[in-house]
């Protein structure tokens, strides 16, 4: 692995990471992303955590810190970045829409915890998802578990929001799904910039959301008040 750069690459390094671009819906991962178990990755994660601390000087011997490298690695593996691993995905169990419910269906304010990949600082918003069924239903909950996986890896809001969308569209053999997301990123609200008012919005629509009066109805769903 490379790990001497120059100062125009460098310079490159940072723009990109600053312009937060994704140019595919698809997480980035080497072919042999999980030849390692998740035990020898937090083996190996704890020894990098316990070098990045030694070297800004922290004392590794302090009861506070001596379990750190251990709580980090364990963290990242099963925790925040748990959604790297396929057999994380949850099963999106689909039923006959024996109803003939033919609206629009949304499941707002769906709490969405990622990990911004150029800085592996937190994202913390709501995720909107809505679908027009043709046939096929989803339970309500495996949508915000569809959410929850694609959000626990190192992530671009654009490219979360698009995953969630081509999830759903897979499962339910329908075009017509819609996700927006409201997201806070600490890279912007605690470090540079530091404002700490600031959210970003993405959205992805699919099918029917592309026209105007459908897409309306699914933001003005996203506005009303249902506070109990």
């Amino acid at each position: 692995m490379k790990t001497d750069f120059d100062k125009e690459e460098l310079k490159a390094i940072e723009e990109i990471g600053d312009a937060h671009i994704g140019d595919t819906a698809r997480t980035p991962m080497r072919p042999d992303a999980f030849a390692l178990s998740d035990i020898e990755k937090i083996a190996l994660i704890r020894e990098d955590v316990e070098h990045i601390m030694h070297t800004l000087g922290l004392d590794l011997t302090d009861d506070s810190l001596r379990g750190t490298p251990n709580r980090v690695a364990k963290m990242f593996v099963n925790e925040i970045f748990g959604g790297l691993h396929p057999d994380r995905k949850p099963k999106a169990s689909t039923f006959k829409n024996n109803y003939k419910y033919g609206e629009m269906l949304v499941e707002k304010n769906i709490t969405v915890y990622s990990t911004c990949e150029h800085h592996l600082l937190p994202i913390v918003g709501r995720a909107h998802v809505a679908y027009i069924s043709n046939g096929t239903v989803v339970g309500l909950s495996k949508m915000n578990r569809i959410v929850d996986y694609y959000a626990k890896r190192p992530q671009v809001q654009e490219r979360l929001t698009m995953q969630i969308v081509k999830e759903l569209q897979e499962a339910l053999g329908t075009e017509d799904v819609a996700c927006v997301i409201d997201a806070k990123h600490l890279c912007v609200n605690s470090r540079g910039i530091r404002d700490i008012e600031s959210s970003t919005v993405t959205s992805e629509y699919g099918g029917k959301f592309k026209e105007e009066a459908v897409r309306r109805e699914f933001l003005d769903y996203i506005n009303l008040d249902t506070e109990f």
